[in-house]
């Protein structure tokens, strides 16, 4: 799966954790972009506020959108190999290497399933900052 600044890696957890690192650029600079984009009541003759905060929102939400996939691909993809690891383990039960592999494997799809907390903890947070700078410019479409 394809993500900017590099192709997210579900087979090694440190490499993913670096490219939704990457991903969430816009969540962690929120402030700053509200700051530089959306003008203060003394300067909002000079710029579309509207526009900008609708534009702002797009680019959150696909932001959002796109590392939720890629999140869950790879949750799906871990939970794939560690299915057929169990499997494995069924018919030889005494292989110490497959009974390693299998708990690294699950290890692995707990911390994945973890950063699904943490992109809702990340996605809240930038809905709230973005809420109160640009509530009274742009009303965001319900979501269902």
């Amino acid at each position: 799966m394809a993500a900017p600044g590099g192709t997210l890696n579900c087979e090694d957890f440190s490499m993913f954790q670096e490219v939704l690192k990457t991903m969430r650029n816009i969540d962690d600079r929120i402030v700053h972009a509200l700051n530089t984009t959306v003008p203060t009541v003394s300067f909002s003759g000079k710029v579309d506020a509207t526009q900008t905060c609708k534009q702002l929102y797009e680019s959150m939400m696909d932001a959002h959108l796109t590392r939720d996939k890629a999140i869950k691909s790879c949750i799906a993809q871990t939970s794939q190999e560690v299915a057929h690891l169990r499997e494995q383990r069924a018919t030889d039960s005494e292989n110490l290497a497959l009974i390693k592999l299998l708990r690294k494997e699950q290890t692995k799809l707990k911390l994945m399933q973890s950063e699904l907390n943490v992109e809702e903890v990340v996605n809240d947070r930038s809905l709230k900052i973005f809420s109160e700078r640009c509530r009274i410019h742009y009303t965001p479409p319900k979501v269902k």
